[in-house]
């Protein structure tokens, strides 16, 4: 079942975000395909976290995150914060820590701020929503990143289908 379930969610596309907080040891972040939008009044967003260790940890403690809704040029970024290990932050040099503590690396198209709502375990998995509190370069209209088939592909007007 569990090979058949993978190859079907393979199939199916699903965008990229890094989703970025301040732990213990500081900045942290990790890659997410599973970011999916629960409500826009209020305005909630939902995604899982694998694990409790490293970065996962840091996200999974931290009252406040940033959810960084990646563009097509930033596929090298998303393999970064997929691979284990805690030293993301210090290979870039497009980052501040902001006011409110969270980690926000510039470049990567709309971020979204955001304080944890809730947290379900589910599996081996973590399931976090997340009140948004601050949408972040809004403008960004650039080709959104999305994760298909084990690989990361964009889409935008090319790809739009006439209906």
């Amino acid at each position: 079942m569990a090979d058949q379930f993978r190859a079907a969610f393979g199939n199916h596309p699903a965008g990229v975000a890094i989703v970025t907080a301040t732990g213990e040891r500081g900045p942290a972040g990790i890659t997410a395909s599973s970011l999916i939008s629960v409500a826009a009044d209020p305005a909630l967003v939902a995604f899982n976290v694998a694990g409790d260790k490293g970065s996962a940890h840091a996200i999974l403690n931290a009252d406040t995150i940033l959810i960084h809704l990646l563009t097509a040029e930033n596929a090298q970024l998303a393999s970064l914060f997929a691979r284990p290990g805690d030293e993301r932050f210090s290979q870039m040099d497009n980052w501040e820590q902001l006011e409110s503590g969270e980690p926000l690396i510039h470049g990567l198209g709309t971020v979204l701020r955001c304080e944890i709502h809730s947290k379900t375990p589910a599996g081996p998995a973590t399931l976090v929503v997340a009140s948004v509190v601050e949408v972040m370069d809004r403008e960004s209209m650039a080709a959104p990143l999305v994760y298909h088939q084990r690989g990361y592909h964009s889409i935008g007007d090319h790809s739009r289908l006439a209906v």
